[in-house]
């Protein structure tokens, strides 16, 4: 092998481990990006104790804004709809309830912003004797579904609250 076939061919082999260095190195950086918007949705349940709101809680504890794409609201098991005004109505207009609680609808393409925290469902100045039926339909009988994405979208991130 002459010198000029072994110049050609070690130029060859370095374009081609830059050209790789470089697609990895874009494939990461395009990775790193969708990570750095990542909504992350957490739902509990929060009783922390006498005389404060207490209720069902949703909180953006990612990096970007969570995008409401859906939601399913089952009560005793029973799917009711989604968690919009009519839903709420349909839950709270039951006449069971004691006391109105406070309610925030997540209607497709509601945003969650980052580091925002919210009550779906909450009673204030909360107190065992008085809102236990209220405990119990947040912790037994109603469970939300809320499915959501980043501002990349098709995602199809999902958050419930947990199972007790």
């Amino acid at each position: 092998m002459d010198p000029d076939m072994v110049t050609a061919v070690a130029a060859v082999v370095v374009a081609l481990g830059s050209l790789w260095v470089s697609y990895t190195q874009a494939r990461d950086s395009r990775r790193h990006s969708r990570q750095s918007v990542r909504p992350m949705l957490h739902m509990r349940r929060v009783k922390e104790y006498e005389g404060t709101e207490a209720g069902l809680n949703v909180i953006n504890a990612g990096l970007g804004p969570a995008i409401v794409t859906s939601s399913v609201v089952r009560l005793d098991g029973e799917v009711i709809g989604q968690w919009d005004y009519h839903t709420q109505q349909r839950i709270l207009g039951l006449g069971l309830l004691p006391t109105r609680p406070k309610a925030h609808s997540l209607r497709p393409g509601a945003v969650v912003l980052a580091g925002q925290s919210t009550f779906l469902l909450s009673v204030d100045e909360f107190s065992d004797d008085q809102h236990g039926w209220f405990w119990d339909l947040v912790t037994r009988r109603l469970m939300i579904e809320v499915r959501y994405e980043s501002l990349y979208g098709g995602e199809n991130f999902v958050v419930t609250p947990p199972v007790f």
